[in-house]
């Protein structure tokens, strides 16, 4: 009797092997392998594949229109443009995370045109953080977690990532884009090849 139990708990215990390790090959092979197996919906709700933005140095930024670190937005735009014709692109991802963005997309995406002058993308507003978190939140910070914490901590944190789509670097809110850190990071990117 005791060898008829051990038996079926052996095959038990086997089957629940083999479905964990076909559960953790599905998640593997469902893991984007790149930034650019990504996609998102912009502000206007339109889906956009990454691989649109396959060979550029992109900057992934998380912002918010009643935040501190707002006019961040203005030195982003001002990167976007010097860097723009060598292949640099900022993707800014809006979010109420931290409850400083709560105008629906129109309204911020006017706000951060009229009074900060950007021209690059803006996507749908959605979580950073949490369970809750977009793909490409949960992609970035896998790829590259915090110092302390793998989760957004703040608005405008940002991401770089290089043109074979891999994260290269995160920086806090605190870290202007305009700093010389942040500058030399996205011409050694560019500098680069694919």
């Amino acid at each position: 009797m005791f060898h008829k139990i051990s038996i079926k708990v052996m095959l038990s215990f086997g089957l629940f092997l083999s479905s964990l390790v076909s559960s953790n090959i599905a998640l593997a092979e469902d893991t984007p392998k790149s930034f650019f197996d990504l996609s998102a919906k912009d502000i206007r709700g339109k889906t956009v594949h990454f691989s649109q933005y396959r060979g550029k140095v992109v900057l992934v930024v998380n912002t918010a229109s009643q935040c501190g670190f707002t006019p961040q937005l203005k030195d982003l735009e001002t990167l976007f443009k010097k860097y723009k014709d060598q292949g640099f692109i900022v993707l800014a991802f809006p979010s109420n995370d931290f409850k400083q963005d709560p105008a629906e997309n129109e309204k911020l995406h006017t706000f951060a045109k009229e009074e900060y002058g950007t021209t690059f993308p803006f996507f749908d507003k959605a979580p950073v953080k949490g369970p809750q978190k977009q793909p490409v939140y949960a992609y970035l910070t896998n790829a590259k977690p915090g110092v302390l914490f793998s989760e957004v901590s703040w608005n405008f944190e940002k991401f770089l990532i290089n043109r074979k789509g891999e994260v290269i670097e995160r920086w806090n809110s605190i870290t202007a884009p305009a700093s010389s850190g942040v500058v030399k990071k996205i011409e050694k990117a560019l500098a680069e090849p694919m």
